[in-house]
């Protein structure tokens, strides 16, 4: 029987951290978690498994704690999956975003080259990258021409993953995902912004929803069928980047369109346009050609956009309700499938 593998993750509080928290742990492998010592704990996402994964303290901005946490940790598999992750809030903070989701990538490379070069290790890309895009659908030899300072952040992130790779022979690889999401995607996120206000709306909590832009495209997918890609790009024999998405694109007005309707509303009555909530440069269209993906790993995607907005509608419904009732909200559940 082989030996138990070792998962180190960072940003395991959030939704991809957790679904992956879970896939690993279905599969046998000891996973344990990186997070920030802070004077709260927003473990909501990782409750139900917190007696069955281990944490340690470490900070993407302090090297030596990264170094330190490696070298006690001895992981197989590394997935960075930490970073200030909300495209908003990076024209709000450039530097902050930049430390973190730029330099903090060669922070976890350096620690990993120091303390356990034979590991593999997962840098979340994004679809961000692309940003005013160069064609469509993007693939992996797309130009990146990223739009925010977090696009150029994860630029920064993509690059220097490869620059690793090809400089001191590490198995590093990206993955760029494009939008996912779930039940477990933060609120500041269009999507789970639009299915918590459907779910308020209905119940009577709320009486209009303001958005942005209502003609972006997005290529969204579900975030449990996401992590699977991740991990299966570390079972690879040699290492590659790979882009990961639906290859279907949706504007933010069908996505009303489909939350509401799940609820028997119309969207119009209730959705109000706000420019306060454009962005200063907007990415207009993303799609992703996941066909690399598909032939070398195997991967396809398993939830649907309209099956992904209902399953995101009823958990909040549920949510709320139980809310209403005095009841306890979970967040975590449902938990990832396919």
């Amino acid at each position: 029987m082989s030996e138990t593998k070792t998962a180190l993750i960072t940003g395991i509080t959030g939704q991809d951290g957790s679904y992956l928290a879970e896939l690993l742990l279905a599969k046998g492998y000891r996973v344990v978690g990186l997070v920030r010592r802070s004077s709260t704990t927003p473990y909501d996402r990782i409750a139900h498994l917190i007696d069955r994964i281990e944490l340690v303290s470490a900070d993407l901005l302090d090297q030596t704690s990264l170094v330190d946490a490696m070298a006690d940790v001895t992981p197989d598999e590394i997935y960075n999956l930490a970073a200030q992750s909300f495209v908003a809030t990076s024209w709000n903070q450039p530097v902050l975003t930049g430390e973190f989701t730029g330099l903090g990538v060669t922070r976890m490379l350096e620690a990993m080259k120091r303390t356990v070069p034979k590991a593999r290790f997962y840098q979340a890309s994004s679809s961000e990258q692309f940003g005013m895009v160069q064609e469509t659908p993007q693939r992996e030899s797309t130009p990146f021409y990223p739009r925010s300072p977090y696009g150029v952040a994860k630029v920064y992130g993509h690059w220097i993953t490869v620059n690793y790779r090809e400089s001191f022979g590490l198995y590093a690889v990206s993955g760029i995902l494009f939008n996912h999401e779930s039940p477990r995607r933060g609120l500041e996120f269009v999507t789970r912004k639009v299915t918590d206000a459907v779910a308020r709306i209905s119940l009577g909590q709320a009486k209009e929803l303001r958005l942005g832009n209502l003609e972006a495209r997005r290529d969204w997918g579900f975030a449990g069928d996401y992590v699977d890609a991740m991990w299966r790009m570390l079972q690879n024999e040699r290492p590659a980047d790979y882009v990961i998405g639906t290859g279907e694109t949706w504007t933010v007005r069908q996505l009303c369109e489909a939350a509401f309707s799940h609820v028997g509303l119309d969207w119009q009555q209730y959705v109000v346009t706000d420019p306060r909530f454009e962005r200063p440069a907007e990415v207009e269209l993303l799609v992703a050609d996941a066909a690399k993906a598909e032939r070398e790993l195997g991967w396809t995607p398993t939830v649907r956009f309209r099956e992904l907005v209902r399953m995101m509608v009823d958990a909040d419904l549920a949510r709320h309700r139980s809310r209403a009732e005095g009841g306890v909200a979970v967040a975590a559940p449902p938990p990832a499938r396919g």
